[in-house]
Order: structure tokens, then C-alpha cells, then sequence
């Protein structure tokens, strides 16, 4: 685009000018937005006087703004349709250009929806991305995040370790940052009480409920098999299911890919309404997550690719943040639970992803929501101390004993002896004993707010309590 052609349209209409009769007088020698972005420039250098508010906004000539002004070149151009990918090969330097190139962009999206063009699914935006070839994420920045989020001990742990030992921590924080995002009112006490009593009283915000304790269900689901989590449609399709479960109006669709057009409120995006589109996207997506290597990268790879496919009827977005946390639970790194991620942020960040294709507003809120998950989970594992080997070896066979000694009612004595008549089949001599006292530990600190580990439900230990606590008499 021409300087001089833009001052002397502006110069040329002495009552001032609009932004569409320079779209037109200007053809097609400068988009929309990049007519816009040169005119905040002058406004900012006092070429031109702006005038009016909305649509009624006019840009007016003033002494500077001369037609035979000298051409000053845009720091920045934006392209209509680019996504940011750096080569796994190739060096990169973060700050040059970075923070005029997040305020650009968070520029664009501050004028009202309705002033943007619209723009439909672009397949190539996928289509381009290769796994372990190209990258959102540059490796400079995922080595910084790695060293915040494992430590070399806990990678040879098996995985999942990370998730379970910060589990209870992780339902109230992930539930309820999850919920917020979505416009649940919740505040974070009133998500601890609910999670504990495990229903809602109020009627009113039914559905904010629902969608909370969904969470919770879809967190335990992540985390108590991690080794039967894939990048496959069961994995990714039960999710969905569980997490929408009691919230959509065609119950159909808990679970399913879809078949009908969908609109984004508040954005100019239209996904594909193309079924056959959908599904081969939605596998094509499975089928890149699985082969990338590095989990950071995997984990923003879903965030970006999942909610802009929209593959399901609703539920796109809380979908994606909780598969963003399959590869970091797989490889045993600090879960990601947007702790202190703005609600205005995280829209704009998606935003760009729909209408432009542009992850770096996204990628800056996920570099920051992962810097402060790993330092609250890092500080929550350094409290419980490192994780007793027997503990790893036979979680899920101390977990299912657990489950029997409730659901079956026993008392103390009888629960002691049930344990060492198991423990001398199935345990080894050289542990038993420590595997015994294990097991007893977590018996006698077993509570209402731990019983999910256990996957008890709160019926069941009320049931079981009394008789836990019951005095003999002599």
C-alpha cells in the first residue's frame, strides 16, 4: 500500500473520510485491516485527526498529513492468512519484533466483531503443520518450560505419577479455571465446597454445576489410567462425552462429532459445517498430536487445532484445555490448569487462531498458565515429599483393596485381616510387611476430600464410616 495514495485520499476530503470509502477508493491495494493499523499509526504520529466513534468514525487531514509526506515504511504488515510455525532447525529470537507484533494483534481485535471481515475454516492452516518438523513452540521455550515442569527423577517415574500425587489439587484449580473461562460465576471456594458435596442446591446455576463436577469426572478420567490415553477417538470422544454430559440439548451429540453448522458468538469465524471435513480433520488432528514427540509442543498443538476445527456442537474449547493435558500427563509433567489465565486473554488468544490463524496471543497465555501451574504443583510435591516406591508399583491393587474395605463396610479388625490374607497371595515376602503398613496408612487417613483416589463415592463412604469408627464393647 502507498503512503502517498492514502494521505492524499485523506487529503482529498475535506470533511474527512471513512474507513469504507477508503476500502473503496483504494481497491484492492490494501486490506481492511491493514487500512486500519496504518491509520492508528497516523493518528499516533499526528498526521491525521480521528474523529467519531464506531462506524461513524472519519479520519481527517491536518498540516502533516500532506500528500507529498515522505514514505514512511510499517514496522509490521500483518498477512491476511499466515500461522506462525519456526522449523525445529532453524534458530529463533523471540524478542525481536515480539511485543509490537502481540500489540498489533491485540489491536485488531479490540474494534467491535462486526468491523472484521469474515472468515470461514482454512484446512491448509493444519494441513502445513508437520509433527517434529515444524512447531508452534520454539525449543529455546519448550526447554525453559520443561525444566519448570519435571525434574529429571520424575521422568523415570511411571506416568500419571505426577498428576495423581497433586490430584486433589488439580480437580478444585483445573474444574474451576476450566469453568470460568466458559462464564461460570463460581467462585473458588464455592467449586471446593461443591466438589466435596458432590451436587448443588441452587437451582438457579444449575447448569455452572453441572459443568463444574463434570470437570471433576473428566479429571479422574484423565488421570486414574494414564497408560489407556491416546490420541484416538476414544479417548478423545469419551471426554467430550463426560465433560458435556447433562449440558447440551441434543443429548446426541455428548460424545459425537458434528453434523451442523455451529456459530462462535462474538467472532467473524465460521467453522466448516461439512461433516466429511469435520471427520477427516478430527482424525488428522488424532493421528499429528500422536507422532509429535515433545509433549509441551503436543499440548499447544491441541489447544490451537481442536477448538478451531470445532468438531463438536459445543464443548470445543473446555474439550481441548483438558486433552492438552494427555501428553503432559503421559510424559509425568506438571499438568496445565490455567491458573491465573484472564477470561479477555484467553478469548483474544483464540481469536486470533479462528479469524487469522495467529497462535502467538494464544501462546503467550499458555506459556504464562504453564509457568504458574508448574510452580503451584512443584510447590504441592515438595510439601508431600517424594512418592513411596511401593505406592508406584502397586497403586491401582492399594486402590482396589480400598474400594473393597468400603463398599464391603469393614471395620478396623476385620479390614487387618482381610489385608494380610491378601497380602501373603498376591505380595512378595521381601514387601509385604511395608506394603501392609501402606495400605493401613491410607486406610486411617482416608477421607471425604480424598476418596476420589479410590474411586468412592460419597454415599459409600458415609455407608462405611460409622462402622470404621465403631467401639467394641468389652
Amino acid at each position: 500500500m502507498s503512503d502517498t495514495r492514502l494521505n492524499r485520499a485523506i487529503a482529498d476530503a475535506p470533511h474527512g473520510i471513512g474507513i469504507d470509502a477508503l476500502v473503496h477508493k483504494l481497491g484492492k491495494e490494501a486490506s481492511r485491516r491493514t487500512l486500519l493499523r496504518r491509520l492508528e499509526e497516523m493518528v499516533r504520529h499526528g498526521e491525521v485527526e480521528r474523529i467519531g466513534k464506531a462506524r461513524a468514525t472519519k479520519y481527517h487531514a491536518i498540516a502533516k498529513a500532506a500528500a507529498n509526506l515522505p514514505r514512511r515504511e510499517m514496522r509490521y504488515e500483518m498477512p491476511e492468512r499466515e500461522s506462525i510455525v519456526v522449523r525445529e532447525d532453524t534458530p529463533t529470537d523471540e524478542s525481536e519484533g515480539n511485543d509490537a507484533t502481540l500489540r498489533e494483534l491485540r489491536d485488531v481485535f479490540r474494534e467491535h466483531y462486526s468491523l472484521r471481515k469474515p472468515v470461514g475454516y482454512h484446512r491448509e492452516f493444519l494441513n502445513s503443520y508437520v509433527p517434529n518438523k515444524t512447531a508452534y513452540l520454539p525449543a529455546e521455550l519448550r526447554e525453559h518450560l520443561r525444566a519448570k515442569g519435571q525434574s529429571a527423577q520424575m521422568a523415570e517415574l511411571p506416568p500419571g505419577t505426577y498428576a495423581r500425587q497433586v490430584l486433589d489439587r488439580l480437580i478444585i484449580d483445573l474444574s474451576w479455571n476450566s469453568s470460568r473461562l466458559e462464564g461460570s460465576t463460581y467462585s473458588l471456594l464455592e467449586t471446593d465446597f461443591l466438589l466435596q458435596q458432590g451436587h448443588s442446591d441452587d437451582p438457579v446455576r444449575h447448569k455452572e454445576a453441572r459443568m463444574i463436577l463434570n470437570h471433576k469426572a473428566a479429571i479422574e478420567f484423565l488421570v486414574d489410567s494414564p497408560d489407556d490415553l491416546g490420541f484416538n477417538r476414544y479417548t478423545f470422544l469419551n471426554l467430550h462425552s463426560i465433560l458435556t454430559e447433562g449440558l447440551l440439548k441434543n443429548w446426541k451429540a455428548e460424545g459425537a462429532l458434528r453434523t451442523c453448522p455451529v456459530g462462535i458468538g462474538g467472532s467473524v469465524y465460521h467453522p466448516t459445517s461439512n461433516p466429511a471435513v469435520i471427520e477427516e480433520c478430527f482424525d488428522l488432528i488424532l493421528q499429528k498430536a500422536a507422532v509429535i514427540r515433545d509433549p509441551l509442543e503436543c499440548c499447544f498443538f491441541l489447544m490451537v487445532q481442536m477448538p478451531y476445527l470445532q468438531p463438536f456442537e459445543d464443548g470445543n474449547k473446555r474439550t481441548s484445555r483438558l486433552a492438552a493435558n494427555i501428553p503432559l500427563i503421559r510424559a509425568n509433567m506438571s499438568p496445565l490448569s490455567f491458573v491465573g489465565v484472564p477470561v479477555q486473554d484467553y478469548t483474544t488468544g483464540v481469536l486470533g487462531v479462528y479469524e487469522m490463524n495467529r497462535i502467538e496471543l494464544l501462546r503467550e497465555v499458555f506459556v504464562h498458565a504453564y509457568e504458574q501451574s508448574a510452580s503451584r504443583y512443584a510447590a504441592i510435591r515438595d510439601e508431600l515429599g517424594e512418592p513411596e516406591p511401593i505406592l508406584l508399583r502397586y497403586r491401582n491393587e492399594i486402590a482396589d483393596f480400598i474400594r473393597d474395605v468400603v463398599v464391603k463396610r469393614l471395620g478396623k479388625l476385620d479390614a487387618a485381616a482381610l489385608l494380610r490374607r491378601w497380602a501373603g497371595q498376591n505380595i512378595t515376602a521381601s514387601e509385604r510387611s511395608k506394603f501392609i503398613e501402606v495400605v493401613e496408612e491410607r486406610l486411617l487417613s482416608l477421607s471425604e476430600g480424598s476418596i476420589v483416589r479410590v474411586r468412592v463415592r460419597p454415599s459409600e463412604f458415609e455407608a462405611w464410616w460409622p462402622v470404621w469408627n465403631e467401639v467394641r464393647p468389652k
